[in-house]
């Protein structure tokens, strides 16, 4: 398919202009005006854009993408490693950031959630990124992070008794520390996030609220393969999804 067409159709499933967001979400790197194969990955990172052309994608869709607000514009250090293989390779770059957090179906949440097996009830903080859900069953704080570890193959930093039941859980994926009283407000045993910050434990330990820092990639892995299994099957797209390891 066109170029030009992933990406209008892209912006309309993924319902771009309705965010304000830190980047330009869309197509950020003109390439090969026609795409036959597409490479996901969670970051744009010389490690990712490397393995996509060796893998012979003619196109790149990630999670974080380049351009984000306040950083230097200048195109020195990374930045022009990074784009000068993307040019000198005709290689596209697409990133999609607060919309993919937030798709009901393809989105970083929304697929978290499935993997760890919650059942979504609601949504809370601020533009609603933030999902509330049930587990299976009640269990004791270090079961459910263990049952985190097992399906993220990471283990996460978890904040609080670990014999207290944990039965309804709050959850948003990547940084989102910033969340945790508004998931303490909506009432949740338990909130996972990717990062963890200072304050956090203090909150954790004063609110009762458990916490749980899963890792920011591991966490925001899920989306982005969705996403691109939908294409492949949605138009005949050849897609392979590439992992860099990163243990933050």
């Amino acid at each position: 398919m066109k170029t030009k067409d992933l990406e209008l159709y892209l912006n309309d499933l993924l319902q771009v202009p309705r965010y304000k967001d830190y980047c330009p979400n869309g197509w950020q790197v003109q390439g090969r005006p026609e795409v036959e194969h597409i490479a996901t990955g969670v970051t744009a990172s010389l490690a990712l854009v490397e393995a996509a052309i060796e893998a012979g994608a003619d196109a790149i869709l990630v999670h974080h993408g380049y351009f984000w607000k306040n950083e230097d514009a200048r195109v020195i250090g990374q930045k022009h490693a990074r784009l000068k293989r993307l040019l000198g390779a005709d290689v596209n770059l697409l990133a999609y950031h607060l919309p993919l957090d937030d798709h009901p179906e393809f989105g970083n949440n929304a697929q978290l959630g499935l993997q760890l097996g919650f059942t979504p009830t609601g949504r809370f903080g601020d533009g609603q990124l933030g999902w509330t859900g049930t587990l299976p069953q009640s269990m004791p704080l270090a079961a459910l992070a263990a049952h985190v570890g097992g399906v993220l193959n990471r283990e996460p930093l978890a904040i609080g008794d670990p014999e207290q039941m944990i039965r309804t859980v709050g959850w948003c994926t990547g940084g989102a520390q910033g969340y945790f009283d508004a998931a303490v407000a909506a009432g949740v045993d338990a909130y996972l996030s990717g990062e963890v910050s200072e304050q956090t434990t203090h909150l954790a330990r004063e609110s009762g609220v458990a916490y749980l820092a899963a890792g920011h990639h591991a966490t925001e892995r899920y989306g982005i393969q969705s996403l691109g299994e939908h294409l492949a099957q949605q138009f005949g797209l050849r897609h392979t999804f590439i992992d860099i390891p990163n243990p933050v």
